[in-house]
């Protein structure tokens, strides 16, 4: 049955791509020039309470403000102070340092961007944060993250273990590291392997993950579902090929060829909640956007990216330059896809909670992981 609708879904591909070579000179029509599928809109309804028309709106919104950031990024200089998607106005806000000139501020205006006067610069603030990397935090310190919006570092810690002596000896010491704020959180991350159970996996050894995306070769997931034995085998058994590459902690990512049979296509399992998702390319949505994530256990479910670039303590070690979401997710979703409109983002990594209850999962961007391992994304 899994591998039917693979098939499709790679004939589906087929076809999109030959009635494109086809048909190039035929402009495209309005339903073509839409963000995301039906399906997604679908899921965007149902996640954020919205109507049909506001989910387009905002995921149209999102795309331009993702298109929009790196220009924005440029014109603000050593000035620039982060940026973020915006929901409740639909546009990509900026923060300028301040002492900004007044020719930067025009020149960031002039991109769009709505302009937000902080307190700190990026570079100061990702400053800050590499002055905690190098700390040894306790395990009640769940992971840290830069705040461009609120212009401070973001030090998580779980609830009721503030007070905790190694707990008060870590904060007091990343006071000294630079501008941080203390918030806390009902429990500490972990990763979503798990043992041999139903669905649609991979398996290593009794551990069972998700497919992030497939590239030319192969395909990228979470690096501690690698086990001492690098083989690979199916949701059915049947092998697939090797991890050749894998890191946790410090990274979380890893890569899997894929050969004896099996393909690769670009596409994102929907599950049944909305229909899968063609892969289209990789560029980052920013802090705010809508994000939905696929995996083997919870299947299809959306939230808001909360953060980047935060350092996640896990018990097995601190995993670096990780992306938080509103998302939930459980043990076996690890190295599933997290993907925003019909862009890559990154592979799911671990959290807290579940989604019956509610949580927040870390992805590893999969742009780190394409360049650390020279791959190209399959895209569609």
């Amino acid at each position: 049955m899994r591998r039917t609708r693979i098939m499709r879904a790679a004939l589906a591909v087929l076809l999109l791509l030959g009635a494109g070579a086809t048909a190039s000179t035929v402009p495209a029509t309005a339903e073509e020039k839409q963000p995301a599928s039906a399906g997604v809109l679908t899921a965007m309804q149902r996640d954020f309470h919205l109507t049909k028309a506001e989910a387009k709106a905002r995921l149209a919104a999102e795309q331009r403000a993702t298109a929009l950031e790196p220009r924005a990024r440029r014109a603000a200089g050593a000035s620039f102070g982060g940026s973020w998607f915006d929901a409740g106005t639909n546009e990509l806000t900026v923060g300028v340092a301040r002492g900004a000139s007044a020719t930067t501020l025009r020149d960031v205006r002039a991109t769009g961007a709505t302009v937000r006067t902080v307190a700190h610069s990026a570079r100061e603030l990702s400053a800050a944060q590499g002055r905690l990397d190098k700390l040894s935090p306790p395990d009640a310190v769940s992971s840290w993250h830069v705040d461009h919006e609120a212009s401070t570092v973001v030090v998580n810690v779980v609830e009721g273990k503030q007070t905790d002596n190694d707990v008060r000896s870590f904060l007091d010491r990343a006071r000294a590291a630079g501008p941080i704020t203390v918030e806390q959180v009902p429990a500490a991350p972990t990763t979503f392997a798990a043992g041999t159970v139903g669905g649609d996996p991979f398996y290593t050894g009794n551990v069972r993950c998700s497919i992030g995306f497939s590239v030319h070769g192969g395909f990228v997931t979470a690096g501690h579902c690698r086990q001492p034995s690098t083989a690979v085998y199916g949701w059915d058994r049947s092998y697939i090929g090797n991890f050749q590459a894998g890191t946790f902690p410090g990274d979380d990512y890893g890569w899997v060829s894929v050969g004896s049979g099996w393909w690769t296509v670009p596409v994102v399992l929907g599950w049944g909640t909305v229909s899968d998702q063609l892969v289209r390319g990789s560029r980052v949505a920013p802090v705010g956007s809508s994000i939905c994530r696929s995996g083997s256990t919870t299947h299809w479910h959306c939230g808001t990216v909360l953060a980047m670039n935060e350092t996640v303590n896990y018990s097995q070690g601190a995993v670096h330059q990780m992306t938080k979401t509103s998302v939930c997710a459980e043990p076996g979703d690890s190295g599933g896809s997290f993907i925003s409109g019909d862009q890559a983002q990154g592979v799911t990594s671990g959290g807290w909670g579940n989604c019956s209850s509610g949580g927040e999962t870390w992805f590893q961007p999969v742009n780190e992981i394409l360049n650390r391992y020279g791959l190209t994304l399959h895209t569609a």
